[in-house]
């Protein structure tokens, strides 16, 4: 387990006395199944409800010898118990037991994460309102194109977050059903309303059908669901990464007092978070594919999918909760600079506003391809004075490409100097705004 990621409450699902006690809590549910389905004298029931334990010391030392770990389990807790222990694991194999028990941790982990995804997506929505008319560039291929808001980028943060929801929503579902069905699947040693009454204990469906183990097509939807969120969260923080380089500084991870980002430069200030959130994601999204490899066993089981199982299940959920967290720190108390988005804005000299002029010079009568030749002829002047190191604006204090296109005579020509003015306006791109957030977030602000 990744000791150091563990936020106690998720950790503490995944321990070695956690997994045992899940195990204990599938065996006692089947000795109640088993006296209402008048197996198991009453009184027997109660000696094991009352006195049934295990210790995980002694399971270590019997396992040494039996080589299984469900029989020193199994001979853990009849050490505790009389002559009734001959009833626990009845009509049983290992594989009812484990199987239905991870589903328990499975199930109470998920729905941590899924508190994890709401907790997130809050604190995203906070900061989209509280951000909803900064303006700032949007880029394509890392170039900038059009004006957005900041808002906008969170509002696409949340409704990807909201997908997630859903997903894990249906994932546990999923993922939370028990079986109780024999060595083979076949119910041969015990009844099916064994299992019915074993799940309804413990909160679980039984599955429809299984052979000796719970398909693990529903552990693989687990976990390629899981990978989704770690992809989105190394979304953001690559975003985030890029809105903090020098350069651009838009956005930067909150730094504390006392903080230090480099040990041989001190003016250091480094996006440490979301380069470990990156670095956590692609750890989660890797144990998709041993997941998914876990589907194929032979016939009606074997063991290649057990060691695979032990590391991903607690690696996953511990990692995929810490993440989760950490995203929400960053987010949360994320320092957001409209100014230098502004400036940004502006760095190319009112470029982004070349599709505005190419769509009213179509609405003229000026064919798509003359149109697009009159802009960019103009937009590349913008780019040789920039690149010879120029201001993007004139010492009339306009941008460049304002100026290029009202010296162009063609142009003139199709559109006045007024209307050429007024489409250099940001508010044309954020009229929408309102309404993809009511569309979003499915509220007014």
């Amino acid at each position: 387990m990744v000791e150091r990621y563990a936020r106690k409450e998720m950790a503490d699902k995944w321990t070695q006395q956690a997994k045992y006690q899940a195990w204990l809590d599938v065996e006692l549910a089947a000795v109640k199944a088993w006296n209402r389905l008048g197996l198991i004298p009453k009184e027997d029931m109660e000696k094991i409800l009352q006195n049934a334990k295990f210790d995980v010391q002694r399971i270590d030392e019997i396992e040494k010898e039996t080589k299984h770990d469900v029989i020193a389990f199994l001979t853990s807790v009849a050490e505790s118990l009389g002559p009734e222990s001959r009833w626990v694991h009845y009509g049983m194999t290992s594989s009812d037991t484990i199987d239905t028990a991870v589903a328990l941790q499975m199930r109470d982990s998920l729905k941590l994460i899924i508190e994890d995804v709401k907790m997130v997506m809050e604190s995203i929505k906070k900061r989209a309102f509280e951000h909803k008319m900064t303006l700032m560039v949007g880029r394509s291929h890392g170039i900038h194109g059009e004006p957005i808001t900041f808002g906008l980028v969170l509002a696409i943060w949340y409704d990807e977050f909201a997908r997630h929801l859903k997903n894990l929503e249906e994932t546990l579902e999923v993922i939370s059903v028990g079986k109780v069905s024999g060595a083979m699947g076949n119910f041969a040693h015990a009844p099916m309303e064994l299992e019915e009454y074993v799940c309804e204990e413990l909160g679980l469906k039984p599955a429809p059908v299984s052979n000796q183990v719970v398909q693990r097509d529903r552990y693989a939807r687990l976990f390629t669901t899981m990978a989704l969120v770690a992809s989105t969260i190394e979304k953001i923080a690559v975003n985030i990464r890029h809105f903090q380089r020098t350069e651009v500084y838009e956005a930067e991870e909150y730094f504390s007092k006392g903080q230090k980002g480099s040990s041989a430069m001190p003016h250091k200030r480094n996006p440490v978070l979301s380069e470990n959130l990156t670095g956590l994601a692609r750890q989660i999204r890797s144990m998709a594919i041993p997941a998914l490899e876990n589907v194929a066993l032979w016939h009606e089981r074997d063991i290649s999918h057990s060691s695979v199982e032990r590391f991903i299940l607690p690696d996953g959920f511990v990692t995929l909760d810490f993440a989760l967290h950490r995203l929400n720190n960053v987010i949360a108390n994320l320092v957001v600079y409209p100014k230098n988005m502004m400036k940004n804005l502006n760095l190319t000299g009112g470029l982004v506003f070349s599709q505005r002029v190419l769509l009213e010079l179509t609405k003229r009568g000026v064919t798509r391809e003359d149109a697009y030749k009159i802009v960019q002829r103009n937009a590349m002047k913008v780019w040789e004075q920039i690149q010879e190191g120029h201001a993007p604006i004139n010492e009339r204090g306009e941008s460049l490409f304002l100026q290029y296109l009202l010296e162009d005579k063609e142009l003139t020509q199709k559109i006045s100097e007024e209307e050429i003015r007024s489409f250099f306006d940001y508010s044309y791109y954020t009229k929408n705004v309102d309404r993809i957030f009511a569309r979003v977030f499915k509220e007014e602000d």
